[in-house]
């Protein structure tokens, strides 16, 4: 008889997806082996569901390709080419460049640069303390969240919301501009939960045929970049129509009854011409919205990474707003709990130590920062060193033409920290093995949800792999960086923050695992009023105020933007030169460009590929699968077309983020992509291209 070995379980926490921060446990084969990683069954919002890319995870972390020994270039930049050094060295010769440039140009030359590779907030945001204690130049982080939450904070006050499994209370669950299909796996699971249970019908408002449109009720397909005139006219017909809920109204918002006077000339007529939908369509959302109190609307990320994507997503925010849905179990709106932890991160990041005087560089501009723009460098020396831990702005930041340009400098000194020889990594002088989340420990909060979570460290690290941690303590050793947290474990770096976080500590944490932290009812609906000072939800923005996160204070035409929620066109709108609009969406199998050196996500995902619609194909005399080249103002790139019925003509669609390699001549998406800086907080606005489209034959 054979008897089958135990599999010990350890419980651990996704690093790659803020809102989903899934709950894992995963199957340990021995002290440096794992095997298949399933979602955590007592977690109250994973619920046992996580993606396909995390359950094959043994996939990346016992990767052939792992990097596992510090290397040194041996060749041009950007060519590959290095040889292996000892750790002594790797750290000598880094510390030795940032201390040359800040003899030579001062402190502010060296930019420690970095995003949310992992989402723990040891190792992703330990890279702060180094740059506080140091004094260099400040990161603004833009990629992702600050176009978004601006628009939220600019109606509800905070970046919070209702509890997303108060989905099972809902009648109607409102996804809008985003694909949690393929980046939020469980928002499906809420919201399929409650329509098996209770019949809850899934709308789902976006730019193409996504795989949760599929899956969906109610299905609304409109221009990139038109959600704003949408959700006018939707709150037109909510007014028109007696939906509106005026003792809430009159109780809870700013300003209803000139709001209500601004919507008469919005009607689905006037929409239904920009968003290019029937008025039918409108007409009938409207109605359902308006008869189903029980609304909840969970705001995605897609649509806010337009020119004007922080106004529509506060037009968003407004409808249930409107409809007073947020006072009923199952109704309002969520987008982030970001805003609800409060963490203090002295201790991690060095707070105590931060100098506001010195210059802040938004991380989308790196391209233009590296190339000496004066509006990047805002007065200062050029960057004349890097660290680069947990991204790779060679392939993911925009404008990648210059970003490429700009790291190829042969007076630019980069030291990058990574898992895999990236993009990036190839044009680094010291390449640096990271750790992966299974082998060190980390705390988490989930964005999407209400936990905050351990992530413990469960195998040993292959070859020679460091933490972030150990990284950044060893550099500050050799710069002379003084603070507190320099000498402390990770761990006892939780425990801290957990503490002087009014949380429980870190001994709770671990018996626990997670730990559920939703506000009461009345907090998360806003009853007792939004995070407004005046406890109001402003349907008049103060987009000043709203550009919070904007260390700078405000970029862009704050005067140009609306009084009200509308639709505001400045995005790049199609034209003769370029008659398309583009989006980067994300790929089902890859996050960013996390997955995308793992087999079964290249293998699912094919090649790098155009969604177009076969009318457009025709007209340009292109047929499904041949080779086609795109252009915008900023460069060009190949790759494969694709009839694809699903979006409107005009539109097309590149799921990324594929390697640059994927491409002819190594010409990755965000070649095509934009760094201008949106109102009124600046981001990344990867979904919001005008370009050509020609075969490529």
């Amino acid at each position: 008889m054979n008897i089958q070995p135990t599999i010990k379980t350890g419980i651990s926490v996704c690093p790659h997806d803020c809102p989903s921060t899934c709950a894992l446990e995963v199957e340990l084969l021995d002290e440096r082996t794992i095997g298949r990683v399933h979602g955590a069954k007592d977690n109250s919002y994973t619920l046992g569901v996580i993606c396909e890319k995390v359950a094959r995870y043994a996939e990346r972390i016992h990767h052939p390709d792992r990097l596992l020994y510090p290397l040194k270039r041996s060749g041009p930049k950007g060519s590959g080419q290095f040889t292996r050094i000892s750790w002594e060295e790797a750290m000598a010769e880094t510390a030795t460049a940032f201390l040359k440039a800040e003899a030579d140009c001062g402190s502010e030359s060296i930019w420690p640069y970095y995003y949310a590779g992992t989402m723990g907030l040891v190792m992703r945001d330990g890279i702060e303390r180094l740059r506080h204690a140091k004094k260099y130049s400040g990161m603004y982080g833009t990629f992702c969240i600050t176009l978004s939450w601006t628009g939220y904070f600019a109606g509800v006050g905070k970046v919070a919301g209702v509890d997303p499994r108060e989905m099972h209370e809902s009648d109607l669950i409102v996804i809008w501009g985003g694909n949690p299909v393929n980046t939020q796996v469980n928002v499906m699971t809420h919201a399929l939960k409650a329509r098996k249970e209770r019949g809850t019908k899934i709308a789902c408002v976006d730019i193409y045929d996504t795989g949760t449109m599929k899956q969906a009720d109610v299905k609304v397909l409109i221009r990139p970049g038109t959600d704003g005139a949408l959700a006018c006219a939707i709150m037109h017909v909510l007014f028109r129509d007696g939906h509106a809920d005026w003792p809430y109204l009159e109780k809870l918002t700013d300003c209803p009854r000139e709001f209500e006077a601004h919507l008469k000339t919005r009607t689905p007529e006037w929409a239904a011409k920009i968003c290019d939908i029937p008025v039918a369509e409108i007409e009938a959302f409207a109605k359902l919205i308006g008869e189903t109190r029980r609304s909840y609307f969970r705001i995605g990320y897609g649509f806010s990474r337009s020119r004007n994507g922080a106004v529509n997503v506060h037009a968003v925010a407004c409808i249930p707003t409107v409809t007073g849905a947020w006072q009923h179990e199952g109704g309002g709106a969520l987008h982030s709990n970001s805003g609800m932890y409060k963490w203090n991160k002295t201790m991690i990041e060095g707070l105590d130590r931060k100098n506001s005087s010195l210059r802040v560089i938004d991380q989308s501009r790196i391209g233009p920062a590296l190339l000496g723009d004066p509006h990047d460098l805002a007065g200062g020396p050029p960057v004349k060193a890097m660290l680069i831990q947990n991204t790779n702005p060679a392939s993911v930041a925009p404008d990648q033409t210059k970003v490429k340009q700009g790291l190829a400098r042969e007076d630019l000194f980069v030291c990058v920290h990574e898992q895999f020889m990236t993009e990036t990594a190839k044009y680094a002088d010291i390449v640096l093995p990271a750790t992966m989340f299974l082998e060190h420990d980390d705390v988490y909060q989930g964005g999407g949800h209400q936990h905050i979570m351990l992530g413990r460290k469960l195998v040993e690290a292959p070859g020679e792999c460091r933490t972030n941690h150990d990284v950044i303590c060893d550099l500050a050793k050799r710069l002379g960086a003084e603070h507190e947290g320099f000498a402390m474990s990770p761990r006892e770096i939780i425990d801290w923050t957990l503490t002087h976080s009014k949380r429980p500590d870190l001994q709770k944490l671990d018996e626990e695992n997670w730990i559920d932290v939703q506000p009461d009812f009345e907090t998360s609906h806003c009853l007792n009023g939004f995070g407004h000072p005046d406890g109001k939800f402003h349907f008049r923005p103060d987009w000043v105020k709203a550009a919070y996160l904007s260390p700078k204070g405000v970029f862009g035409p704050i005067g140009g933007m609306p009084e009200f929620p509308d639709h505001w066109n400045v995005h790049e709108e199609a034209n003769d030169e370029y008659p398309f609009r583009l989006a980067t969406s994300p790929a089902r199998t890859f996050l960013n460009s996390t997955f995308n050196e793992t087999p079964s996500s290249l293998k699912r995902e094919g090649r790098p590929t155009l969604f177009v619609h076969p009318l457009d194909l025709a007209a340009a005399g292109i047929a499904d699968g041949d080779k086609v080249k795109v252009g915008s103002a900023r460069g060009v790139v190949t790759l494969h077309a694709k009839a694809h019925a699903g979006q409107r003509r005009g539109v097309l669609i590149a799921e990324s983020v594929w390697p640059n390699e994927a491409f002819e001549d190594g010409q990755g998406i965000n070649t095509l992509t934009g760094s201008d800086q949106p109102a009124p907080a600046a981001g990344g606005t990867y979904h919001d291209n005008r370009v050509w489209l020609r075969g490529a034959a």
